[in-house]
């Protein structure tokens, strides 16, 4: 499992299906390294928006990307609604995406290495970034669902959410993220696919954990 090049597990799906908590799960049930490749893309939102300028601005956004600094990605206000919309924008710029594909790649690449394995979450990481990962999951469920999550998310932390708005949102981008030319989000031809709308988030590890022993066997 933890020969020269490490074990690869990717988890991509749309924004708020549970692929975060699954994937820092299993990073911490195998001694995996984690990286919310996400946070990577509202980094590049954050730096624009702070900049006052549009993340969809093609040139800013992308000498944003060439520019970030893993500082950021500690930062909170990665986590507000403004910045997860800006993230939406910039990621379905083709040279952002090339900027971050590398950053992507070699963490991949140094955490199977030092680690034994990594788990990356997403959108592309099955298709584009790690094509060739061990183990690919792809989690999902409807929009309604997760805009009912990502409400409670905000709620829990004091800022005001009205369902309506935020299914909105979500709608749109996810017509971005699926419909965009560059890196779509979809699901890898050999991944596990597991709708999370009506399941707990052991149910989705349980899932998860008996898909990725078949593989490891193999």
């Amino acid at each position: 499992m933890t020969g020269k090049r490490g074990y690869v597990v990717t988890v991509d799906g749309p924004s708020a299906a549970g692929k975060g908590t699954l994937a820092r799960r299993l990073a911490t049930h195998f001694g995996f390294r984690f990286l919310d490749t996400g946070a990577l893309y509202r980094g590049v939102g954050l730096s624009v928006l702070r900049q006052g300028l549009d993340p969809a601005d093609e040139t800013a956004a992308a000498a944003a990307a060439r520019a970030l600094q893993p500082e950021i990605l500690s930062d909170p206000a990665l986590r507000t609604e403004e910045t997860s919309a800006a993230a939406s924008k910039v990621a379905a710029i083709p040279a952002v995406r090339a900027a971050i594909l590398n950053w992507q790649r070699d963490f991949a690449r140094d955490a199977a290495r030092s680690s034994g394995g990594a788990v990356l979450d997403g959108r592309d990481i099955g298709t584009v970034v790690c094509p060739d990962a061990d183990a690919k999951l792809f989690i999902t469920a409807s929009a309604e669902a997760r805009a009912g999550r990502r409400v409670k998310e905000l709620q829990a932390r004091g800022e005001t959410a009205i369902y309506a708005r935020v299914l909105q949102d979500m709608q749109e981008r996810d017509a971005r993220d699926q419909g965009r030319s560059i890196s779509p989000t979809k699901p890898a031809t050999d991944a596990l696919i597991i709708d999370t709308s009506d399941l707990t988030a052991d149910q989705v590890f349980e899932r998860a954990l008996a898909f990725i022993a078949t593989k490891m066997k193999a």
